[in-house]
């Protein structure tokens, strides 16, 4: 581990590297797991013909995590 005078972490190259390629694959994970919960509310909706109108991005926008934080 690399620090400076102040006793601060500052992670090399390779470390940086590293928690941006973990930053990138937690991403697409989470983009991953949002488009299957939204796959999964259509499916379940399916059964409800009233409902037949609503369209992924007004599930997408029901579901987002900034619309949940906002809802606090």
């Amino acid at each position: 581990m690399a620090h400076d005078h102040a006793g601060v972490y500052q992670p090399n190259a390779k470390a940086r590297k590293q928690q941006e390629k973990d930053q990138r694959r937690m991403e697409f994970r989470r983009a991953i797991e949002s488009y299957c919960d939204q796959r999964q509310l259509l499916r379940e909706l399916a059964d409800y013909p009233d409902l037949q109108d609503i369209t992924v991005w007004q599930v997408s926008a029901a579901i987002s995590p900034r619309n949940a934080q906002q809802a606090r």
